[in-house]
């Protein structure tokens, strides 16, 4: 496995490889386009970004180590998360709200035939409906994206938050 991260080629490596660029690119561009379909509340898309078999989690940090971390969310294969969807639509009353999610630091952390691993750090930003704007959550993202023939899409995603508890209801996916 190869560690690539643009903070280490250039004392690693001499220089950044255009091969090296363009992964961390392609990878760039899904969490981009994934954040754009959860701030545009266009969450029925937001399975598509994922493989048929992937597996997503959002977790506490003080979690995250154990051998079976307790999570608050755990979905396994699209189809989950396509439930998840539907019911946060049809059965879930809440007070109008948006979500803004900024994103940094996105490291790949090893490099294989098919499969990117990937870490990066989350802010997601709450306004609420009265235009009081809150941090909702802090954490980071460690994925596996995985090529596939629509392109690079997530096989998993786990959104390890820094906080020891969720301040609301956790009802759309971070």
């Amino acid at each position: 496995m190869t560690r690539v991260m643009f903070v280490y080629w250039e004392s690693m490596l001499g220089e950044t490889s255009s091969q090296d660029m363009k992964l961390w690119f392609h990878v760039q561009r899904l969490q981009e386009r994934y954040i754009s379909v959860l701030d545009t509340d266009r969450l029925e898309e937001w399975p598509e970004l994922c493989t048929e078999d992937c597996a997503y989690e959002v977790l506490p940090t003080g979690n995250a180590n154990y051998v079976r971390p307790g999570a608050i969310v755990r979905c396994f294969g699209r189809s989950m998360l396509l439930h998840w969807i539907a019911s946060l639509r049809k059965a879930t009353r809440l007070e109008r709200h948006k979500y803004r999610h900024m994103t940094s630091g996105l490291e790949i952390t090893s490099v294989d035939s098919d499969t990117i691993e990937t870490q990066s750090n989350y802010v997601v930003v709450q306004t609420l409906a009265d235009g009081e704007s809150r941090i909702y959550q802090i954490g980071r993202y460690f994925d596996r994206v995985l090529h596939t023939v629509d392109g690079w899409r997530y096989q998993r995603r786990r959104a390890v938050y820094d906080a020891s508890r969720v301040q609301t209801l956790l009802t759309a996916p971070l």
